[in-house]
């Protein structure tokens, strides 16, 4: 086996601990060090990794023993760190969304082609490996063409505790910011990539919570293809119920959590005690609590209910799989499990540092963002909106 992937972490909040529990099971990678500005994240992070913390994302990216930089930090500095570990002729993880504006994706584009680095967006749930075998069937004609696509996804993201900036919507908060950018990545994967126009409406309507926290949106993909995405974080109904009681994260959901997180922000008097909150909560705080070390999903990671139409069948991802009803017969066609949560993206990551083209590339990612602002200004000026930027998948 070659020597594991050498990683430096910008950034120990809530990303990063949903994607801790591969760094420690994924023996293809290796943290060596890692920054943030809270010094309980720090000092978790040594605890954990047995590597050093460092002051700042320069000198994360000056480490000779760092190969990839894992840019984990608000959305409004991706950009930035992107084209800083770029600089240091280091290869990128960076974190979804790509960044809030697509004049700064073509500066992260452009800052690791001319470095020639490797750029990986990701985690989204495109990753999941549900979504890869259902791409992988379409891809093989058996179904016959892709012809409507339906994705939906019902949370309580807008009352889970978050920083002034992540409900506001020119600082990259709000659920298209953040959770578009999954639900995009999926529907263009399995639609062929190449969308054609958008047309949505978003919902603001809680004062509390100055952003978007729902949308629907209409896409027309090249070919003839359309599809339509529905999100809404306001925290009523819960659509895990509709993946078998399988959380978002793969785990099996447990029973009386219904309002929550409505009821953890009642305690909060004004922005700055919910943003300790958030602290508190994320990775070396006090309301941390660091997973069971045996402890592994049941199931692959989802983000609602998505069904394919093709002209052959109706495929449906699930939890486990992808639930195929076609002209006579019905069947499920198995996914196993990975050998660590989330592998697909350390797949990724591997091909990347051999010189090996990846699917969620720079290019790819930029595509999505595209889609994901044009949902804002479709719903916005209430008109149809071309997004720029678009491209096929990797065959």
């Amino acid at each position: 086996m070659s020597a594991p992937l050498r990683i430096g972490v910008a950034g120990l909040g809530r990303a990063f601990t949903l994607m801790m529990p591969t760094f420690l099971q994924d023996t293809r990678v290796r943290l060596v060090a890692a920054c943030d500005p809270m010094a309980q994240a720090c000092a978790q992070f040594e605890r954990d990794f047995h590597a050093p913390s460092v002051e700042s994302i320069e000198a994360l990216c000056q480490r000779p023993d760092v190969d990839w930089v894992y840019v984990a930090t608000p959305h409004q500095f991706h950009a930035d760190h992107v084209v800083l570990a770029a600089q240091h002729g280091k290869h990128v993880l960076v974190e979804k969304p790509m960044a809030i504006g697509l004049d700064e994706c073509n500066r992260m584009v452009q800052a690791c082609a001319n470095a020639h680095t490797a750029l990986i967006v990701g985690p989204s749930h495109s990753f999941n490996g549900p979504v890869l075998r259902a791409h992988q069937l379409i891809a093989s004609g058996r179904y016959g063409r892709v012809r409507m696509i339906h994705a939906l996804q019902y949370t309580d993201f807008l009352y889970r505790p978050r920083r002034p900036e992540e409900l506001h919507t020119d600082a990259g908060g709000g659920v298209i910011h953040s959770q578009a950018a999954h639900q995009v990545d999926m529907v263009r994967l399995l639609g062929g990539g190449l969308v054609r126009s958008v047309s949505a409406h978003s919902g603001n309507w809680d004062p509390t919570r100055p952003t978007e926290g729902a949308y629907s949106a209409l896409l027309s993909f090249e070919g003839g293809a359309f599809a339509s995405m529905t999100y809404s974080g306001y925290g009523h109904f819960d659509s895990d119920t509709w993946m078998d009681g399988i959380n978002e994260m793969g785990f099996a959901k447990p029973s009386g959590g219904h309002g929550a997180a409505r009821q953890r922000l009642q305690s909060v008097s004004d922005a700055a005690q919910e943003a300790r909150l958030k602290a508190q909560r994320n990775y070396g705080g006090s309301l941390w609590s660091a997973p069971a070390p045996d402890s592994a999903p049941s199931a692959h990671p989802h983000f609602g209910p998505v069904i394919i139409g093709c002209e052959h069948a109706d495929l449906r991802l699930t939890p486990r799989g992808v639930a195929i009803d076609g002209d006579i017969t019905q069947r499920i066609e198995s996914v196993p499990l990975g050998h660590a949560p989330r592998h697909e993206v350390i797949d990724e990551m591997v091909l990347a540092h051999s010189g090996q083209a990846t699917l969620h590339n720079g290019r790819w990612s930029r595509a999505s963002t595209a889609v994901s602002l044009a949902i804002l200004q479709s719903a916005r000026i209430g008109e149809s909106v071309r997004p720029d930027h678009q491209v096929a998948p990797l065959a």
